[in-house]
């Protein structure tokens, strides 16, 4: 026990226990400075919400080196006694039933197309589950058709929406069991404990409820800083006018009068493809250091499985043969992981559909023209050729 005081005699609960790493818009990794007191509450919050104890079993698909599954996996349920499974070093649909079955879990966490991936082995297998109580659904835009299926097979009794961002610890609105199914499927939830919330203008002037603009949040759960980084902190977390701290998002939102917070869109350029944050201009780079491209804009694109996928519009080096979709699929993949590889690419040049990049006055490429007519492209394509390019 003296150990274990002298040890605690030199720790402060504020002092930063994790960089959790995050990209930024620029595709630089950037160091998320989280303390305990960060941490450690976040966890207590959400295991409150999701009401666990010491006769939950949490299985926990999401890995440890991200924020839900360190904080919502592991943390909240070491706080509130409960004991956490981990069904596989990688995600894996059937590793998860069979621990789900096998440990008789009433709590499964996970992203979209995890529980999606989990419902399509289960109706090909015909095993039941019938022990899940609750667990929470997050990383990004649950369909409603999703969220009820869910229901129905998992048998669940409740599911949390969560909402959040590495730099918040991570989760500031989750849903509550006593929410109704249209606010599960309209809204992120409601606020967690001691966190502030706020939607503002361009100008950051707070607007009324029921209006769009960035989602801020403010409380115990912010951030330090980024690591080594004080231009990328203060450009996030700004304070008003009282002192308040503020991280600011990035995200559209808007606050209806209940206080129910839903996500209206994205201001930045992500690209969240089953629950990961994909930066479209580290793909870029990637994309220009080949030999045959001078140029590349990436967006993305609807996608009834993942959310969204990557559509990269590219621009030929003179001299240079054109690389096919499965050569520039492969020249992602090596260079930055297969997930973020384009799944559609299409030429922009002087004898192609697209003649030049669409830009604004001064000179910068105008991304939502793209994105509208990569939809356009996809939706064709998928017509003509429903399989996969």
């Amino acid at each position: 026990m003296s150990t274990l005081r002298q040890a605690e005699s030199t720790v402060h609960c504020r002092e930063v226990v994790n960089f959790q790493f995050t990209s930024g818009t620029t595709g630089v990794p950037k160091a998320a400075m989280l303390s305990h007191f960060n941490l450690i509450n976040n966890g207590r919050f959400i295991g409150e919400r999701l009401n666990l104890t010491a006769d939950d079993v949490v299985c926990c698909p999401p890995p440890l080196f991200h924020c839900f599954g360190l904080v919502a996996g592991m943390l909240a349920a070491f706080i509130h006694g409960s004991t956490t499974v981990l069904p596989h070093r990688d995600f894996d649909a059937r590793a998860v039933i069979d621990a789900v079955v096998a440990e008789r879990c009433t709590v499964l966490h996970g992203v979209p197309t995890m529980f999606a991936a989990i419902l399509q082995d289960l109706h090909q297998t015909g095993i039941e589950i019938r022990t899940l109580r609750t667990g929470i659904m997050a990383g990004s835009k649950v369909p409603p058709s999703l969220l009820r299926e869910v229901h129905e097979k998992l048998g669940y009794r409740d599911i949390a929406i969560t909402y959040g961002m590495t730099e918040t610890s991570p989760a500031s609105f989750m849903t509550k069991s006593s929410d109704t199914e249209l606010q599960k499927m309209e809204s992120v939830g409601a606020a967690l404990p001691h966190v502030r919330a706020k939607v503002v203008d361009g100008h950051n002037r707070v607007l009324p409820r029921g209006s769009r603009g960035e989602l801020c949040v403010s409380g115990y759960l912010l951030q330090q800083g980024y690591y080594k980084n004080p231009e990328k902190t203060a450009e996030a977390m700004i304070c008003d006018a009282q002192g308040i701290l503020w991280m600011h998002t990035g995200d559209e939102a808007l606050i209806d009068e209940q206080g129910y917070c839903q996500i209206t869109g994205r201001l930045k350029d992500i690209i969240i493809r089953g629950g990961e944050n994909i930066y479209p201009l580290e793909i870029e780079e990637r994309l220009m250091l080949h030999p045959a491209i001078e140029q590349a804009s990436v967006v993305g694109v609807k996608d009834e499985k993942y959310g969204e996928s990557v559509c990269a519009f590219l621009q030929s080096r003179a001299g240079h043969d054109r690389p096919s979709l499965t050569e520039v699929k492969d020249w992602v993949r090596r260079g930055l992981g297969r997930h973020k590889a384009p799944e559609f690419i299409c030429w922009v040049g002087p004898h192609d559909r697209i003649s030049q990049y669409p830009a604004t006055g001064s000179g910068k490429i105008r991304k939502d023209i793209l994105r509208e007519m990569g939809n356009e492209m996809v939706e064709h394509t998928r017509r003509v050729l429903p399989a996969k390019l």
